[in-house]
């Protein structure tokens, strides 16, 4: 990912950061410019909760070359506590504690580097709530 659009992207994720149609009420993240219910162009900014659940999952074990180093690791959509649903890592659990439906808070954690002086890339991962 460019400078640019990480920084152009950082609101969202690192405050978890929707959109909210003002017509139709329907919640986007990451945000768009038009809703696709509607069509409305005016939004209103809301922070979305950082608890939810596990909706699906996979674990990933030949990763792309940028996450190698992290290999075996989970994949997971989670089901946020009002509807809005996220794709993410999954981290600091053993695989076999995984399931449907396990309840799960984000947490702000290094997502990947850039090289060795390249740009660190941060977000959420879903950790499995205790």
């Amino acid at each position: 990912m460019s400078t640019a659009n990480s920084w152009r992207e950082s609101p969202q994720r690192y405050r978890l950061e929707a959109n909210k149609c003002k017509k139709s009420g329907k919640i986007f993240y990451p945000p768009r410019l038009i809703c696709d219910e509607c069509g409305g162009r005016e939004f209103e900014k809301v922070t979305l909760p950082f608890t939810g659940k596990l909706v699906t999952y996979t674990v990933i074990r030949t990763p792309p070359s940028e996450f190698s180093d992290l290999a075996p690791y989970a994949l997971g959509i989670v089901e946020l506590d009002n509807g809005v649903r996220t794709h993410c890592q999954i981290a600091d659990c053993d695989f076999d504690q995984l399931k449907v439906g396990l309840p799960v808070k984000m947490e702000f954690r290094r997502i990947q580097e850039d090289g060795e002086a390249g740009m660190i890339h941060y977000g959420h991962k879903a950790v499995p709530q205790q």
